[in-house]
Formats: structure tokens, C-alpha cells, sequence
């Protein structure tokens, strides 16, 4: 496993080892160990989640604020993502900045998203299957987010306005300037 650092403060890029022959494929996608020897940070994941979404969807931009914050590590499983994160952490040198990668069923490279940072992605292939594992649990009541096409923010998420498809949730956040994370 690779890690690599992205220009958010603790926001990490994992490259796994992908093995392949005739038969496929075989890779690590998580070792506790090395991840926490390689960055420092916890890397105890106690809740996995899966979505499956079709072109267009944008899920975005969440996180779990107070005793319910998480930590995430993301990968697609199958498909294409532009995967986003965003430094929500006031303290932080990197607040307000935004990270962008293509996570992809090909590529299998997974993107470490800390505590206090928004969240979100794009399907960008005709379906996606996307991958969370979280270092908490989730609670409804601990729910954060910032509206997806904030000005301020002014993320490029790669599909044209008129294919992006939301939730009734999603088109309704916070603007980034009421700081409501």
C-alpha cells in the first residue's frame, strides 16, 4: 500500500498493491497497521457503507458533526467517481479548500477523509458502486453538510448542470459562509 498526500491537512490518497494474472486480481484494500504507520492517524473503521448510483447523481456535500464526526475512507468498487472532500476544520490551515480525485473500479485508489471534512462525489460512468468505511457511527441528529454548488466553494463537479440529479437534502444545505458544520 501506497499513501500519498493530497494538499488538504490529513486528507490521504491509499494505492493499494493490485496483483494480476490470468485468473484477475487480488489487493489489499485496508491494513489498520500500515495506514496508521504510514500517516499517523486512527485507522479503526467500526461501520461500512454501500451506494449504488447512476449517471448524474451528486451526493454531497455531508458530514457528522460533534461526538458523531467521522473519519472516512472511500473507494468505487465499481464504475467512475469524482469523489470530493472538503476542509470544514475552522483550525485548520487548509479550511475551506477542496480536494478532488476520480475514484474508479479500475484504479482502486481509496482517498482517507478525516473528521471535519464535507464530503461528496459525482457518478460520472453510466452506474456506480461506492464504498465507505467510517471510524463512528452514524446519527441522524448529528447530520452537517454545505450546499453542493456554493460560490464560494465553486467545486467543478464534472457533469453538466442539467444531468445532476439530488436529493430533496442535498439541494437544500447550508451555504458555505453560514458555517452551519
Amino acid at each position: 500500500m501506497m499513501i500519498k498526500e493530497t494538499p488538504l491537512k490529513d486528507c490521504y490518497i491509499i494505492e493499494p498493491n493490485v496483483f494480476e494474472d490470468g485468473r484477475g486480481y487480488f489487493y489489499e484494500k485496508f491494513n489498520e497497521q500500515k495506514f496508521e504507520q504510514l500517516t499517523g492517524m486512527n485507522g479503526h473503521f467500526v461501520q461500512d457503507n454501500i451506494s449504488k448510483s447512476s449517471y448524474g447523481v451528486l451526493r454531497g456535500l455531508h458530514l457528522q458533526k460533534g461526538n458523531y464526526a467521522q473519519a472516512k475512507l472511500v473507494s468505487c468498487i465499481e464504475g467512475k467517481v469524482l469523489d470530493v472532500a472538503v476542509d470544514l476544520r475552522e483550525d485548520s490551515p487548509t479550511f475551506g479548500k477542496s480536494f478532488t480525485i476520480e475514484l474508479t473500479g479500475e484504479n482502486k485508489l481509496q482517498l482517507y477523509v478525516p473528521r471535519g471534512f464535507g464530503h461528496g462525489f459525482s457518478v460520472l460512468s453510466k452506474t456506480a458502486v461506492f464504498s465507505y468505511k467510517c471510524d463512528n457511527f452514524y446519527n441522524k441528529d448529528s447530520e452537517g453538510g454545505v450546499l453542493w454548488n456554493d460560490t464560494e466553494l465553486n467545486i467543478d463537479w464534472q457533469i453538466p448542470l442539467e444531468d445532476i440529479i439530488l436529493s430533496d437534502k442535498d439541494s437544500i444545505q447550508p451555504a458555505f459562509s453560514l458555517k452551519n458544520f
